[in-house]
Parts: structure tokens; C-alpha cells; sequence
């Protein structure tokens, strides 16, 4: 397995590493965190959880040293993964960084896929002038060659074991509008419009449907934090209102808000935000609370669908 390598120093390099097997994964892996350590780089690994334990185990004492994150957590939601582990790590830490991240793996749901490939093209942005490496593994014996040929698409630099190439297909925008996609509400939706006036009045509705649903005390809050802070956005930046929809749906609560606001940044809620900054902490906040974040932009408005697991 080839090391990365002849890349300027000081630039940001994405790679996608094609592996077939815990061989050719543990061969891609390991060598990367270990030079990274010998050239005093901090370094992060944030990967599912049964190939979290294979690059411990295969570290062996030098696993002390890097920060390790189980990824079906951490990113659960593909939205949360560049504020809250990425650009996390990489802040905490001056100069440059190198990060495994693997946001995408076979028990990825359709409902998460978009969402996780919108993020793979994001990042790019997210550290456009930064000097970070993210080394992002993809299954070729376990995802869909759709998922591996978007993975070109979002990586400039492809490598297996063979070697390593520049992406012919890289094309991160591209990406981004592919996936964005028209997100129809379920039939069994109940829905209530608003505008200012009503906003107190949208979260208890919010509130007594999915309680009765059956989101648990602590989530039921979440949900409440999450549509005062969508519904606030709305009446700030959507044109002063708009409709909340709410169903349950494959073991979620799922709320969402359209409005005719023009969401025109697309890392809007995946940037950190300085404590110095006043506001602009909605879509962030939503972000970290949620299990699923999908966003809909059109010319007419967009819409923001936001799932929450049930027991």
C-alpha cells in the first residue's frame, strides 16, 4: 500500500483510500498515522467502531498518542462531522494535522447517503487553505459502485494498493447539487403554518406530537431546541414564516421546515462558530442534536428535515 506522497507542503490533501479487505485497510492506515506521529503531527482516527479496535489493536502502544473516535457515533450525523470532529480536532491544534475520518459505510441508510456525500464534497471547502490531511477509507467489497465512483468525485487524490492517482472525476460541486434532493413529506404529516406570532405556539405543537409518538423526555427537549431554532431562522431569514411538518417514520421522529429563505452558504451549520460571534449558532446547534440533518435548497425557499431516533 502506497504512503501519500510529492503533495506541497502547508496544502490541504483529501485522499480516499480504496481497501478490500482488514489487510489492505490496516496496510493503508496504519503507515499513515505512524509517519504522521514520526513527523510530530498530531493525529486524530474517527472510524467506525469495529475498524476503530483494528487500527488500536495494530498501533499497539503508539495508540496512546493519537485520538481515537468511534464514528457511528460521532457521526452519526454526516452534519456534525466537520464542526464536531474534523475542524474540532484541527483548531485544537496549531500547524498541520492528519485525520482518518470514514463517514460512509455499508450500514449507511438511503435516508443518510446524501447527507454523507454532501459532506465527503464539503470538506473540502470547510479546509480549503489549511494545512490538514483526512484520509478517507471506502469499502470496494461492501459499497455500491455508485459510492465509490461519488468518492472520485470527492477526492482529488485516489489511492489502493496499487498506488496512488489524481482524481480524473473530482468534481465536489458537482456533488453537492446532485444530492440535492426534493425531500417529499410523508402522507401521514401533520403540519402547522406559522410566523412570528406563532412560534411558542409551533414548539408545543411540536412538543405534544412527538411525545405522543414516544421520544423520551431528554430528546423530546432536543426536538423542542431544534424546531424553535429552524422555526427562528424562518421568521429572521425565511421570509418571516413558514410550515413545520412532523411524522414518524423507520424508527424516527421526523420534523422539518420549509420556508422561502435562500440558504446560499452550503456549509451553513458545519462551521464552527467563534464564542466571539454573535448568533449564527441555529443550524450548528441543530447539527449536534440530531440524527439526521437532509436540507432541500430551491429558488423558491428550502427546506430543513431533521430525524430523531425513537426508542
Amino acid at each position: 500500500m502506497t504512503t501519500i506522497r510529492d503533495m506541497d507542503a502547508g496544502a490541504f490533501i483529501h485522499p480516499a483510500l480504496f481497501y478490500r479487505d482488514e489487510s489492505t485497510y490496516l496496510a493503508g492506515t496504519v503507515p499513515f498515522v505512524l509517519d504522521g506521529l514520526a513527523g510530530g503531527e498530531p493525529v486524530a482516527v474517527a472510524v467506525p467502531g469495529r475498524n476503530l479496535a483494528r487500527i488500536e489493536d495494530a498501533l499497539g502502544d503508539a495508540a496512546g498518542e493519537v485520538l481515537l473516535i468511534d464514528m457511528g457515533d460521532a457521526g452519526r450525523n454526516p452534519g456534525r462531522i466537520i464542526p464536531g470532529v474534523l475542524r474540532a480536532f484541527a483548531d485544537a491544534h496549531p500547524g498541520p494535522v492528519r485525520i482518518i475520518g470514514e463517514p460512509i459505510w455499508a450500514g449507511r441508510s438511503e435516508d443518510e447517503y446524501p447527507a454523507c456525500a454532501q459532506h465527503e464534497a464539503l470538506i473540502n471547502a470547510a479546509f480549503a487553505g489549511r494545512e490538514a490531511t483526512i484520509l478517507c477509507p471506502y469499502d470496494t467489497t461492501s459499497l455500491a459502485a455508485s459510492v465509490l465512483a461519488d468518492a472520485e468525485a470527492t477526492h482529488p487524490l485516489l489511492i489502493d494498493d496499487t498506488g496512488q492517482t489524481v482524481s480524473e472525476r473530482y468534481s465536489p460541486d458537482d456533488i453537492v447539487a446532485t444530492y440535492n434532493a426534493p425531500l417529499s413529506p410523508s402522507p401521514a404529516a401533520v403540519a402547522m403554518t406559522f410566523t412570528v406570532s406563532e412560534l411558542a405556539r409551533v414548539r408545543h405543537f411540536a412538543f405534544d406530537f412527538a411525545a405522543d409518538a414516544g421520544l423520551p423526555g431528554e430528546r423530546l427537549q432536543d426536538l423542542v431546541l431544534a424546531v424553535g431554532e429552524l422555526t427562528g431562522n424562518s421568521v429572521q431569514h425565511g421570509g418571516g414564516g413558514g410550515e413545520l411538518r412532523l411524522w414518524a417514520e423507520g424508527g424516527h421522529l421526523v420534523c422539518e421546515v420549509e420556508d422561502s429563505g435562500q440558504l446560499a452558504d452550503p456549509l451553513a451549520g458545519r462551521r464552527p462558530v467563534p464564542l466571539s460571534q454573535v448568533g449564527g449558532r441555529g443550524l450548528l446547534l441543530v447539527n449536534h442534536i440530531a440524527d439526521l440533518v437532509r436540507t432541500y435548497r430551491t429558488d423558491s425557499g428550502t427546506i430543513t428535515r431533521v430525524y430523531l431516533r425513537l426508542p
